[in-house]
Formats: structure tokens, C-alpha cells, sequence
């Protein structure tokens, strides 16, 4: 029964994200979208692409810190390439295996840990990122000139310190055991999102636009958090649907607007491919004193 519902939900996810691209390429003009994609600045696309693979870096040291909560003392290097693997498995086989699926069942299976700390962690992990982009777009969105905001702007700023409020007693109640790094834990997701930012800054450098920066990374910061939610296969059409709905209630050029999300898109594809090796090669779980081996 798991198994059938596993197939139907990714069957489901395929077919929503079948539809949304097809409902954004009758939008659009693809021929003007290859034009502004071929016309890219090569350069500035490695500088995107580099700080990506620094939020991912970043990323996974944030995610340790919680395995060294429940004394999974991972090395940096061990959990980075099965960071990568997890990476590989949910851009490219969600219906399969997905990659936190995939880290919870290795783990589980190597250091016999309880099934629900562990998701637990990994569930946090997700939140410690929402978090951030959240913040960020209150950011953004109060003082962005915007008329429409006019009049709402205290909103954004009052929930910025009310959501890391939330979050923390979320911590406290329910998660105990990771509220020491509480604070170390928000700070890498600071960091990891901040990365992300830059990398879409020199996106949009590589096409060349240098007005309306903020709007489009405010789109972007909104097209993570729609991404999250698991109605899509790893974000896609989610993410195009944002950034196309989004230019257009910001007034920018959506044709140009949906080629940013194509190019962060390939970038996390080209990273995210990086994990195949992983899929082949046996994963050593490397600790602090002792080494564990798993094979997946």
C-alpha cells in the first residue's frame, strides 16, 4: 500500500509539474527566452554558479551540526557527499527515493538512530532554510519602494522577529535536544540563503539587467518558499509560475523574468548531477574517531 501510494503521489507531482511548464510556455515567447539565455554573460553564470555551491556547502554543515545533536559525528567531507547524493535524488529521482528519504533510511540503518529524531532534524533543517527566505523577503518587501505596500510595510517588519519567536518556542517545546545550536543553526541559514542571493545577482548580471534587482530577488525568495512545497517534482514549474506571476504583478518583463528561474534552475541541475557519483560508488560515513561504511 506504501508503495502504490508512493507511485500515486509521484505521479500526481509529474503531472502538476507537466502542466504548470505547459501553462507558462504558452505564455511566453520561447524563441525570446532561447535568445536571452544564449546572449548570457558565461562569467558572471560561473560566479552564480560557484556561490551556489557554496550555500549547498554551507548548507550541509548546517545539517551536521543537527546528525552531531544526536551524536551522528559525521565528518564535514562524509556528509557532504551525502549531501549531494540527496541532492541527486530529489531533482532527479523523486520516484524513486527521495534524498531526505534517503539519508534518513542510511543513517538509520548505519547508527540506529530513532526513525523520528531523525526526521525530526531534517524536517528542522527545511524550516531553519523557510526561515531565512522568510526574513529576507519581509526585508526586502519593507523597504522596497512598492505602492501597493504602502501602508503594510510595519507588518513585514513585525514578523520578522515574531517568526524567529515562533520558531525558537517551536524549537523549545517539541525539540529540545537541537535548541544549543539553535542560534549557530540560524546563522548558516543566514548564510546559505544569502549565497543564493548573490548567486541570482550575478544571473542577473549575466542577462544583463541592472534595474529592478530587488524585485527579481524578492520573486526569487518567494519562488523558494513556493518550491518547497511538495506539489511539484523538486520545484519544477512551481518556481517558473512565481517568477512569471511575479513579474508581472511587479511590472517587470516576464519573458525575462522566467529566464532567471531557467538559469538557476540548469545551475541547480548541474550541481545536483554532481551526486550521481555517489549513487555509484560507495558512501564511507566517516566520524570523528571511528569510521562506518554504508553502501547504497
Amino acid at each position: 500500500m506504501a508503495k502504490l501510494n508512493k507511485k500515486v503521489t509521484t505521479t500526481l507531482k509529474v503531472i502538476i509539474s507537466a502542466v504548470l511548464i505547459y501553462f507558462i510556455f504558452t505564455k511566453i515567447d520561447v524563441t525570446e527566452i532561447k535568445g536571452i539565455l544564449i546572449k548570457s554573460n558565461p562569467l558572471y553564470l560561473l560566479l552564480a554558479t560557484f556561490f551556489f555551491i557554496i550555500s549547498k556547502f554551507i548548507g550541509a554543515i548546517r545539517l551536521n551540526l543537527y546528525f552531531h545533536q544526536l551524536k551522528i559525528m559525521l565528518t564535514n567531507k562524509s556528509n557532504f557527499e551525502l549531501y549531494l547524493l540527496g541532492m541527486f535524488y530529489n531533482l532527479f529521482l523523486p520516484g524513486g527515493i527521495g534524498g531526505d528519504a534517503y539519508k534518513g533510511y542510511i543513517l538509520k540503518k548505519t547508527f540506529d538512530i530513532k526513525t523520528k529524531k531523525i526526521v525530526s532534524v531534517l524536517v528542522l533543517d527545511r524550516l531553519g532554510g523557510l526561515l531565512l527566505l522568510f526574513i529576507y523577503a519581509c526585508t526586502l518587501l519593507a523597504f522596497h519602494k512598492i505602492e501597493l505596500l504602502d501602508g503594510y510595510r510595519w507588518l513585514f517588519i513585525a514578523a520578522i522577529p515574531l517568526s524567529v519567536i515562533v520558531f525558537w518556542l517551536l524549537n523549545k517545546k517539541f525539540f529540545n535536544y537541537v535548541l544549543p545550536i539553535f542560534w549557530k543553526t540560524t546563522a548558516l541559514s543566514a548564510l546559505v540563503q544569502a549565497a543564493q542571493l548573490v548567486s541570482i545577482w550575478f544571473i542577473l548580471l549575466a542577462l544583463n539587467i541592472e534595474a529592478n534587482q530587488i524585485s527579481y530577488l524578492i520573486i526569487f525568495l518567494i519562488s523558494s518558499i513556493v518550491a518547497v512545497v511538495p506539489l511539484t517534482l523538486g520545484g519544477i514549474g512551481s518556481r517558473e509560475v512565481t517568477f512569471f506571476y511575479g513579474a508581472k504583478f511587479l511590472g517587470l518583463d516576464q519573458n525575462v523574468s522566467v529566464g532567471v528561474s531557467v538559469l538557476f534552475f540548469l545551475i541547480t541541475a548541474i550541481v545536483s548531477l554532481v551526486g550521481v557519483i555517489y549513487h555509484f560508488k560507495e558512501i564511507k560515513l566517516v566520524l570523528a574517531q571511528t569510521t562506518s561504511s554504508s553502501t547504497d
